[in-house]
């Protein structure tokens, strides 16, 4: 079977708008091979270049036509081929426990990686260099959790605690709690604070 062939499989068994990175695919023929069959692929419409080393096969929309790759999504490819850690920042965090309705013109994330800004489409994704300590409980809800207290602030963070931890599920909840060690002491005194409330 030809690279060309091995490669469209491989794209076939994904939802379309589904990033791949270009070298998850090196098990199906030569780097150059494999190169080869994804801009032929790109050139006859099958998939579209989401951005350098990342390709989807794009969706169809009655509306808009070809849905361009989400470029969450595309970054997260990018880096975990990589083998990166990415967070959401801060603000975006926010956003998402609806802790504020502040929309980033362009995404930020945080990385173990290098400092630089991926263009994924019309859009500029930046990259932000992040130790490991902020980068704890990156990839998961709690995580996200983590960085939208950070990001409020000692002035803002307390009231929206609660909020915050009304919506995670028990487990993450708990990741949360445990995670003084990579929090500012603003942020753990008010952890240790509400577990002395909760044991009255």
């Amino acid at each position: 079977m030809s690279t060309l062939t091995e490669v469209r499989k491989e794209f076939e068994k994904l939802s379309p708008g589904t990033p791949v990175a270009t070298v998850r695919l090196l098990n199906r023929g030569t780097r150059a091979g494999v190169d080869q069959a994804l801009t032929r692929l790109t050139a006859e419409g099958f998939l579209a270049r989401a951005c350098r080393g990342v390709y989807y096969r794009p969706a169809e929309s009655r509306f808009v036509g070809r849905v361009p790759a989400d470029a969450e999504k595309v970054v997260f490819e990018l880096a975990s081929a990589r083998g990166e850690t990415l967070a959401v920042h801060g603000a975006e965090a926010a956003r998402q426990f609806q802790l504020s309705t502040q929309v980033p013109m362009n995404p930020v994330f945080l990385t173990s990686g290098k400092t630089r800004t991926v263009q994924v489409g019309n859009r500029k994704v930046a990259l932000r260099h992040a130790s490991p300590r902020e980068l704890v409980l990156a990839g998961t809800k709690a995580g996200v959790a983590l960085q939208a207290l950070k990001y409020l602030g000692p002035l803002h963070a307390p009231a929206a605690l609660h909020k915050v931890l009304a919506q995670l599920p028990r487990e993450e909840s708990e990741a949360l709690r445990s995670a003084t060690a990579a929090m500012p002491s603003w942020l753990s005194d008010e952890f240790y604070r509400l577990e002395r409330r909760s044991q009255v």
